[in-house]
């Protein structure tokens, strides 16, 4: 039998997602592994225990964690949950390290090996384990659909033997993976969309949904992208400029989703409480940035909040309220990471060191903090 795979109950509250599904099992099951599902994991997931078991999984407890040689969770562990851990053991999960130092040592000082998923690099071969745009992408979805269910006008413009019913004017801040496909929602539904956001190669895409683009687009604008694809931060001059051609635009739309975050930094403000008084009546702001601080100022976290007569949506954990969805999607995303890390004849994970892809994302190894870029330091050879 080979190394066993302890799949655990999120603890969190908000936290309706589970790392592993019956297919992602079965998968498991083919590496050679011995998965422990805790019983109750997927309840939120509507995956009763009785389809692991039929995928060739066990179900136990939290105390089946201790004899893991890998954990699987959608969030970091806990101090309590870390002290289940064998020593040794291979964590993985969306560990939100930036500013959590302490909770990072605590896996290091705990021995074990673990894995921030969002760290993973966006290259050709990690797409299939790219866990931000997976989630995003759904995230994006379930604004649109947050934002329909409670703007309370209809999203299509209808012709009627009655009247007319004008379409919903949407506006989407941040043309990444989430903001993309909150453009394809809305255009669904059958609103008119426009969307900004500050990397040019944006305009295209957005173009391409059927969306109009709103930027300035000077010369900061044309040469604003980061090398990971990432929107990077402008100046305060393009800003203010940029800032005054939304305000102008916002004040005509029916609703506003703001997707802008920018890894490890607070979310930048994008909308104000006068861009916000300059909306029409009923309008509806969704802020899909709200962890981190949110775009919109005025946003309330897990709430929908009344800012100055606007309806502005702060779910934390969007992609999770489509927990299904996402965790068929995330589940997929961890077993191909842990398929990298297999011998696959005698099932054992191993991580190579040297793996670009485990470079990228361990965090904590052999008792230390080893990513660079939260206090540790690898060194030649390790």
């Amino acid at each position: 039998m080979g190394n066993i795979v302890f799949v655990a109950r999120e603890l969190a509250g908000d936290e309706t997602r589970v790392a592993a599904s019956p297919e992602t099992v079965k998968k498991m099951k083919a590496l050679g592994l011995d998965i422990v599902v805790e019983a109750g994991a997927g309840k939120s997931s509507r995956i009763p225990d009785g389809e692991y078991e039929a995928a060739g999984a066990r179900i136990g407890s939290i105390g089946a964690a201790a004899t893991a040689d890998v954990v699987l969770k959608v969030r970091r562990p806990s101090e309590d949950e870390i002290g289940q851990y064998k020593s040794g053991a291979v964590v993985i999960a969306i560990m939100d390290p930036y500013g959590n130092d302490e909770a990072i040592a605590g896996m290091a000082r705990a021995g074990l090996s673990s894995f921030a998923m969002e760290l993973m690099p966006r290259i050709t071969r990690a797409q299939s384990m790219d866990v931000l745009s997976s989630q995003a992408n759904l995230a994006g979805y379930q604004a649109v659909i947050e934002a329909a269910a409670v703007y309370d006008r209809a999203m299509p413009m209808m012709m009627t033997a009655a009247g007319t019913v004008p379409a919903a004017k949407v506006f989407v801040m941040g043309a990444g993976v989430a903001g993309l496909q909150a453009i394809a929602t809305a255009r669904r539904l059958g609103a008119a969309v426009s969307a900004t956001d500050v990397r040019p190669a944006a305009k295209e895409q957005v173009a391409s949904l059927g969306a109009k683009f709103i930027a300035v687009e000077d010369e900061e604008f044309k040469a604003a992208e980061t090398s990971g694809g990432y929107a990077k931060e402008m100046s305060a001059v393009y800003q203010a400029k940029q800032a005054a051609l939304v305000a102008e635009h916002i004040a005509k739309q029916d609703i506003v989703i703001t997707t802008a975050l920018i890894p490890g930094r607070p979310a930048p403000k994008l909308v104000s409480r006068e861009m916000l008084k300059s909306m029409k009546p009923g309008a509806v702001a969704v802020d899909l940035a709200v962890e981190r601080g949110g775009n919109i100022e005025g946003v309330k976290p897990g709430k929908v909040a009344d800012v100055d007569g606007v309806r502005v949506i702060g779910f934390a954990n969007m992609a999770g309220r489509i927990a299904a969805s996402a965790s068929a999607l995330y589940a997929k995303n961890l077993v191909t990471f842990l398929e990298t890390m297999t011998d696959k004849a005698t099932g054992t994970v191993a991580p190579n060191l040297e793996d670009e892809l485990i470079r990228a994302t361990m965090l904590t190894h052999g008792g230390a903090v080893v990513h660079p870029a939260f206090g540790g330091a690898k060194k030649e050879g390790n």
